[in-house]
């Protein structure tokens, strides 16, 4: 329940302030900052909770725990009951630390153990009620299916309901799950070890065969977006580090747009370093739209739009919290972050020009070239931080028309520390640049604007 879903040291990041736990901030963890020591308990619920709703797991008091302390866990229960023994005096755990501890002390992972019968001003406790089978109350007709989707493995299977669209409800959500069929914009569907995808053909202004573009499913989820004050590289304008709910899954190119489709919709390539297999750059925000408006005109239902700014970092994180989606980055140089070799084009490695699509590793769900090659643009007007920003997904506009535009992803003329899932910059929207680019989206069952 403190984990809430996370792997980090804590539930909010590899760090924490004094804002967001209560603990000695004359202590701090792992070379932070030191902060704020109020010498005392808060109010429940005055700090922010973590992604379950779940106020101060850590820090504020330490919280008894059902179990009987043990040295270690070799040969510790795996179906998450309590870890007792034949000792009814045994010595008993605590979790979480306390305004009175350093900042090492209130991880998710920190255990201690006292005396059952121990009164001090940081010991407290909450409780838990375990639930047991689904009452049938209110029932439709249907039979309810209890199954431990915790298991590993799993101890019980189903198959999926024969039906178009079902839901699965819990505590804290309500899933609904459609089944999709080839679209009928798209000329193909399959899936592979990334997912599912489709591909669109588009046929040619001057003639010949179709060019073929690939599209990924990208499903609905949960995020944080922005980086961590800890991240090397890091720049003020990627925070305050926020979670982000995509309700609404969405299909996105699995490349940047390249130079053969852009000329087989508008009939001319304004690219400098040209190849038909290459990214189409010196494309404005504007000439994007225009772009956008010629490919949907020809391809009725297709709907094409950009990303958002939350629907482009999402992607490209791909389920990762890291500074790129294979890991953390050490940046060595401007140019020199051997992890980016793999993945991007970039300052330290293109030999100052783009390059052919597909030839770095894709991320977990199949997309190429997210970072490096060409910055790509996005829908978002430009914010100088991420105070107030929308947490759906949304594009966060304004009222201005002119407005700077959101490009986002690094390219093959950028430092290192440019070439992160974090990292944001603007543009005017008539903006050519040979570093420039885009790729398209297209919201499932929503006709993008």
């Amino acid at each position: 329940a403190c984990r809430a879903g996370t792997t980090t040291p804590f539930s909010f990041g590899t760090n924490i302030t004094p804002e967001q736990v209560n603990y000695d901030g004359n202590y701090p963890y792992a070379g932070g900052k030191k902060g704020l020591y109020r010498q005392q308990t808060v109010p429940v619920a005055s700090l922010p909770p973590n992604r379950w709703g779940l106020y101060e797991m850590h820090g504020n008091v330490w919280e008894w725990c059902q179990d009987h302390w043990h040295n270690n866990y070799r040969g510790a229960p795996t179906a998450g009951s309590a870890w007792e023994g034949r000792d009814t005096g045994a010595i008993r755990v605590l979790r979480g630390g306390s305004w009175f501890n350093r900042a090492r002390d209130v991880r998710a992972a920190f255990r201690r153990d006292l005396d059952p019968g121990l009164r001090n001003d940081d010991i407290g406790f909450r409780c838990a009620q375990v639930r047991g089978e689904p009452s049938q109350e209110g029932a439709t007709g249907a039979e309810f299916l209890l199954l431990r989707l915790d298991a590993a493995p799993p101890q019980d299977r189903c198959a999926l309901p024969q039906a178009p669209t079902f839901m699965i409800r819990t505590d804290c959500e309500h899933l609904t799950f459609c089944r999709l069929t080839k679209p009928d914009w798209a000329s193909a569907i399959g899936r592979d070890r990334f997912g599912l995808w489709c591909e669109i053909g588009v046929e040619p202004k001057r003639g010949g065969e179709p060019v073929v573009q690939r599209l990924r499913w990208i499903p609905p989820g949960r995020f944080w977006m922005g980086s961590p004050e800890e991240e090397p590289g890091r720049y003020d304008d990627e925070g305050p580090r926020h979670l982000v709910t995509l309700t609404d899954g969405y299909w996105l190119f699995d490349t940047p747009c390249t130079q053969a489709l852009w000329e087989a919709v508008m009939g001319k390539n304004p690219s400098r370093f040209q190849s038909p297999t290459r990214p189409v750059e010196q494309v404005s925000w504007s000439d994007a739209q225009n772009f956008l408006k010629q490919i949907n005109k020809q391809n009725p239902g297709l709907d094409l739009s950009l990303p958002s700014e939350a629907q482009w970092e999402y992607a490209c994180r791909a389920g990762t919290e890291m500074a790129i989606y294979t890991g953390d980055l050490d940046i060595l140089g401007e140019n020199n972050a051997p992890a980016l070799d793999l993945i991007a084009w970039y300052g330290g490695n293109s030999e100052r020009e783009t390059h052919r699509v597909k030839l770095k590793r894709t991320n977990t769900w199949g997309l190429y070239d997210m970072l490096g090659n060409v910055w790509e643009w996005t829908r978002d007007h430009w914010h100088n931080d991420y105070q107030d920003a929308p947490t759906d997904g949304s594009a966060w506009l304004s009222n201005d028309a002119d407005a700077l535009r959101v490009l986002r992803g690094g390219s093959w003329h950028g430092y290192a520390r440019f070439v992160r899932a974090a990292y944001r910059r603007h543009g005017v929207a008539a903006d050519r640049y040979n570093d420039f680019g885009f790729r398209c989206i297209r919201v499932q069952g929503t006709k993008a604007t």
